[in-house]
């Protein structure tokens, strides 16, 4: 079986023979990977100081710096980097104490281009193992309540099927909307295991949950020293994904200059770190969702329309739950199973046809996410038995004798009207009414409705000032 391609790696390769700098430039972006070449330990420290490097193949011999004091000032700027030590001079004493000082390996010269290439074959596989642990923190710390799987026969879920199966094998870069809680992070995540990527990383990426200072870093990583606080080099989530794919979950609410750093990598394939000059390429599939609508933002000059068409190569839309009423009954019993912990087929049997009936008739203005919250609480209610519709919070229940009956907050029923509402009256109807359950705490509310805090104020803002517009 022969060996899978090697992932690419930025190199520094420092030596003062200009026959290797040369060799070097030549034969290792043939492996495929980016070279800078310096002659000497101050030519390396400028370099370390514009860029970061997966890995640096030192000299050990060269005038001035020699290549284990080198290696001691590299260890200290850019930790991250895997050194690896070459020289003419065999010794065992000065191969040990490069390793004491963090090289990964030893080369003596001259060496073959097998030997230079199995040795990037390890670093390779060191930072890939190194990038599948960071993303699966970053997907543990992402992962949200739902099915595990796409549930739908549904007509509007058959199309989003097939719709997944044309363009997973492919990568293209996928624009996922609709409502908050269809299950847009499903679908991204059921696209990557379709994909020809799937052995690589998924990392999901809640950008309405970043902070705005800290967002070009969290996105694309900094250097140690590129603002306070940056106390060392931090690899940024396009990097983690390298290889992989890179979910923008809420793209939206990405600002302006963001959005061209994004534009810029869908462009070019390169990312930059914050306070780094040097740009460097990733193998990153991008997926996107967004519950709001990008052309009244790009109307409103609040996205960029050139980067709308990047992301929108290939459009999802997920239908709501009440296009698709007729899932609720194997979606509310797999949401069960889910909330006791139990197999499918333990529960599937608790829920009542009238219970499934109520659930049917509501219009579930949170959709999926808003029937995972239903099904959990009724298990909790019912201690685990036979579920009736009595074991529903009240406004589900309530609902089969029609709108009115619906316990309003009295800021919603004094500024909704109960005719001729629109579906952002509905929205807002249902935010008001989760914030007036919870005490009007606004951390809480937004993780029962799914959005982050941000959305939250927006929405809140929004809401407000229309309110002064018609009060005025």
């Amino acid at each position: 079986m022969s060996a899978s391609p090697l992932k690419p790696l930025r190199i520094l390769f420092v030596d003062d023979e200009l026959s290797l700098q040369e060799f070097m430039r030549t034969e290792l972006p043939r492996l495929g990977h980016e070279v800078t070449t310096c002659p000497d330990g101050l030519a390396a420290l400028k370099a370390l100081a514009r860029a970061n490097y997966d890995a640096a193949i030192l000299d050990i011999r060269m005038p001035g710096m020699n290549g284990i004091e080198l290696l001691s000032q590299l260890k200290t700027v850019s930790p991250n980097t895997e050194v690896v030590m070459m020289t003419g001079h065999a010794s065992m004493e000065t191969a040990m104490q490069a390793l004491r000082l963090g090289a990964f390996d030893y080369m003596t010269k001259p060496c073959k281009l097998a030997e230079i290439e199995a040795i990037l074959r390890k670093i390779s596989e060191k930072r890939d193992l190194q990038n599948k642990a960071l993303a699966a923190e970053a997907r543990a710390t992402a992962a949200e309540g739902g099915p595990s799987s796409l549930i739908g026969s549904a007509p509007p879920m058959k199309a989003v099927q097939r719709l997944i199966a044309t363009v997973a094998q492919s990568d293209a870069t996928v624009l996922i909307t609709g409502e908050t809680g269809t299950g847009k992070e499903l679908v991204a995540r059921t696209i990557y295991q379709q994909s020809l990527r799937r052995e690589g990383p998924f990392v999901p990426v809640n950008c309405g949950a970043l902070s705005e200072h800290l967002v070009e870093s969290e996105l694309f990583g900094h250097r140690k020293g590129a603002f306070t606080g940056a106390d060392r080099d931090h690899k940024g989530l396009f990097e983690v994904a390298n290889g992989g794919t890179l979910f923008l979950d809420e793209l939206g609410e990405l600002n302006k200059n963001i959005q061209v750093k994004l534009l810029r990598f869908l462009e070019s394939g390169e990312i930059r770190r914050v306070g780094e000059t040097a740009p460097f390429k990733t193998d990153v599939r991008v997926l996107c969702a967004t519950n709001r609508d990008l052309r009244e933002m790009i109307a409103a000059d609040e996205f960029r329309e050139d980067l709308f068409f990047r992301v929108n190569t290939f459009e999802i839309r997920l239908p709501p739950l009440r296009e698709r009423r007729e899932d609720i009954p194997q979606l509310a019993r797999t949401l069960l199973a889910r909330a006791a912990r139990r197999p499918f087929e333990q529960t599937a049997d608790l829920v009542t046809p009238e219970a499934i009936e109520v659930l049917c008739d509501y219009d579930w203005p949170g959709n999926v996410r808003e029937l995972a919250n239903v099904m959990e609480y009724a298990f909790i209610v019912s201690n685990g038995q036979k579920m009736a519709a009595e074991h529903f919070p009240a406004h589900i229940h309530r609902h089969v004798s029609g709108p009115a009956t619906i316990p309003m907050p009295q800021a919603v029923a004094a500024t909704v009207p109960l005719a001729g509402k629109t579906l952002r009256d509905l929205e807002m109807e249902h935010i008001l009414r989760t914030l007036e359950k919870n005490a009007r705490n606004k951390p809480v509310t937004a993780q029962e409705l799914g959005i982050s805090l941000k959305t939250l104020y927006n929405k809140l803002n929004a809401y407000e000032e229309q309110q002064r517009r018609v009060a005025g």
